[in-house]
């Protein structure tokens, strides 16, 4: 091959130490690449509220949504939901329902849906599972599957692991919530996955035009709309519940659905550039496709998008001894998310924690806090004819 100027490049001498400046012959330093850190310092987050030149609120989060949705690679969808109802039972203060709807223009899923007794309509929760590696149940990790055996010992592992014992759908319903609950792709009905195989699903998404994250987010959004669309459920009491990556996928669907009005987020909150560091369990990639938009980090950072969502009641909780979220990273993420809240007037609608000795779970006691500050956001379910009470923050 000859060179621009014309001559041929001059062959490297072998053992010759290598040209000044010359960075290394690898490309990778552990798992990041060799430069991260010249890559961190170019992202600058210029879409961030406080740093973009858009000073209006309303306006600034048009506009920021409207980036983060062309980053999601899927187009809006407005498929018909076509529900179908599976079948049904009761159970003590509230049915169970197995449904089935058009999640997408490509999928249509089987979700689980509890329904509380008596006169609605009901506050709801769009409830989303975690990754965990744990592909055999997606659904089922938040709500009791009373309809297969199998899927019930691995789900009572599961709930014993990170809920302290307890099915945080069934929880709700208890409380007078009606909850839906639908498997991500790759888990639970939607199952085939594993831990390895999600580098080839991503790829191949991503040689389709779209990707894992993308395609997750808009499924969120879609079953936000169906959950709000059924005739038992409030439409102005719908809120996004979830745990670990279901935690990003509350916010995240809290930012982009109108039809959630309120989230509550269990162990996911970092910023990028903090997760983006050794030893990080993200910089493995595989569950990282998920949470994972490319190109958008050239815009936003992970709290930027949360952000979206204000002045929406947020409830955001962790541990202090999470491994996979460092605390200093946690409490600079909450600290840039109540910078946007209070800039909102809206200090009072965001909570933020980090308890004391929890590790990687949505333990009892963090549940309990969370289901009262919903219940104190939705107030007293409406009755006919009756004023509705509203609590804090609505």
């Amino acid at each position: 091959m000859t060179h621009p100027g014309g001559r041929e490049p001059a062959a490297p001498i072998p053992g010759a130490p290598p040209p000044s400046g010359f960075e290394s012959p690898a490309v990778l330093d552990g798992a990041l690449p060799v430069f991260h850190e010249r890559l961190k310092d170019e992202l600058t987050f210029p879409l961030a509220w406080g740093t973009s030149p858009i000073r209006d609120f309303p306006a600034w989060r048009e506009a920021a949504r409207a980036t983060v949705e062309r980053h999601l690679l899927q187009p809006p969808d407005d498929t018909p939901f076509a529900p179908e109802t599976a079948d049904e039972q009761r159970a003590g203060g509230y049915r169970r329902r197995i449904l089935l709807f058009n999640v997408t223009r490509l999928s249509r899923v089987r979700a689980l849906m509890l329904v509380p007794d008596g006169e609605g309509p009901h506050p709801a929760v769009l409830l989303l599972h975690d990754h965990g590696s744990r592909f055999d149940i997606g659904k089922e990790k938040l709500v009791r599957p009373w309809y297969d055996r199998a899927r019930l010992s691995s789900a009572r592992a599961w709930a014993d692991r990170c809920f302290g014992g307890r099915f945080v759908g069934d929880e709700l319903a208890r409380r007078g919530w009606a909850v839906l609950a639908v498997d991500a792709p790759g888990w639970g009905d939607r199952s085939g996955l594993t831990y390895e195989s999600q580098q080839a699903l991503a790829a191949n998404l991503f040689n389709l035009g779209s990707s894992p994250a993308g395609l997750m987010a808009r499924e969120d959004q879609r079953a936000a709309a169906f959950l709000a669309s059924l005739p038992e459920v409030d439409t102005e009491r719908v809120a996004a519940l979830g745990f670990s990556m279901g935690a990003y996928r509350a916010w995240q669907t809290a930012a982009l659905s109108d039809h959630v009005r309120a989230a509550v987020a269990a162990s996911w909150m970092t910023g990028l550039k903090e997760m983006m560091v050794p030893g990080d369990n993200a910089l493995r990639g595989q569950s990282a496709y998920f949470m994972l938009h490319p190109g958008l980090a050239r815009h936003l950072d992970l709290p930027d998008v949360a952000s979206i969502a204000a002045p929406k009641p947020l409830y955001l909780t962790g541990g202090s001894e999470d491994p996979l979220f460092t605390a200093a990273a946690v409490e600079a993420a909450y600290s840039r998310l109540r910078a946007v809240w209070r800039s909102q007037h809206a200090e009072d609608r965001l909570h933020t924690e980090l308890r004391p000795g929890l590790g990687h779970v949505f333990a009892p006691g963090a549940q309990d806090g969370a289901f009262a500050w919903l219940d104190a956001w939705a107030g007293r379910p409406r009755r006919p004819g009756g004023p509705e009470r509203r609590g804090p923050g609505r």
